[in-house]
């Protein structure tokens, strides 16, 4: 295990930095889970020195109950990064993010107008303010995102060439658990028998690349199969099942291979969110 250390200030970073040291970045709020790990794993073995932010950022939440809920341990946070193979954690505090008098923000249009945009209005402004400023602090070679959150990657990925910001932008799968669960500090909130409908999502979106792989190309063929086996589970409340462009997220009629399937779904008072991308047809 490296001997990981812990910064809070942009000036304490840097000095930490070689000067020819290849950084990478994975940025997270902190309950980390074997998702962020992977990530972590990926810059440590790809970078001379990772850097792991833990900031929780108050604008990404529109209820202020569930920001006040969110669990928050730096130093549980601090031996998982270490134990990946971070070398920094940079926790910075409110002021080193958004100094007073902040009053700047980013908002990329298009890719975020739809889907978890048009459930959670500000969202996706409050993530690409952040990552911003985050990439800018940093300034990685090489920035982790997970393709759980799919349409914040499209948007990241969008901002990223838009605003000419530093570094690379690189994608890691999804990791789940053995039911096919994609890993969420969301599940945490779930009960036992909430937990146990819970792999419907990835069954969904399962059957539909199954089902493309075979050759079927219809996109709302597809969705109706998925459909189908969510309604099996009465506890879940299905809000989208969609294929759609991996890049605008627009939604697609004949489904190409390459594109996402995307679901989003509520269990009790967890929404819950996942993606799979369709496969070649079978020869």
């Amino acid at each position: 295990m490296r001997g990981t250390i812990v910064v809070t200030t942009v000036a304490e970073l840097r000095d930490r930095r070689g000067p020819r040291d290849a950084v990478g970045l994975a940025p997270t709020m902190g309950a980390l889970h074997e998702g962020h790990l992977s990530l972590i794993r990926r810059s440590a073995a790809e970078n001379g020195l990772t850097v792991v932010s833990v900031f929780v950022n108050p604008t990404q939440f529109n209820d202020p109950f569930d920001l006040a809920l969110y669990p928050r341990s730096l130093e549980r946070d601090t031996e998982l990064a270490a134990s990946a193979g971070a070398d920094l954690v940079f926790a910075p505090d409110m002021e080193t993010v958004y100094p007073p008098g902040f009053a700047t923000g980013v908002h990329v249009a298009n890719v975020t107008e739809q889907w978890e945009g048009e459930s959670r209005p500000g969202h996706f402004d409050a993530v690409a303010t952040v990552v911003s400023i985050l990439l800018n602090q940093v300034r990685p070679d090489r920035a982790y995102f997970g393709e759980k959150d799919f349409q914040q990657l499209a948007m990241i990925r969008q901002l990223h060439r838009d605003l000419a910001l530093p570094g690379e932008i690189v994608a890691c799968p999804t990791v789940r658990e053995p039911d096919g669960l994609a890993m969420s500090s969301r599940n945490a909130r779930l009960t036992d028998a909430e937990r146990a409908v819970a792999p419907f999502l990835y069954q969904a979106l399962s059957a539909m690349s199954e089902a493309a792989r075979r050759g079927e190309r219809s996109s709302l063929k597809l969705a109706i199969l998925g459909a189908v086996i969510m309604k099996r589970a009465s506890e879940v409340e299905l809000e989208y099942l969609q294929i759609v462009d991996p890049g605008t997220l627009e939604p697609l009629e004949v489904a190409a291979p390459g594109a996402r399937a995307i679901i989003a779904a509520t269990i009790g008072g967890t929404r819950l969110i996942d993606n799979i991308p369709l496969p070649e047809i079978e020869a």
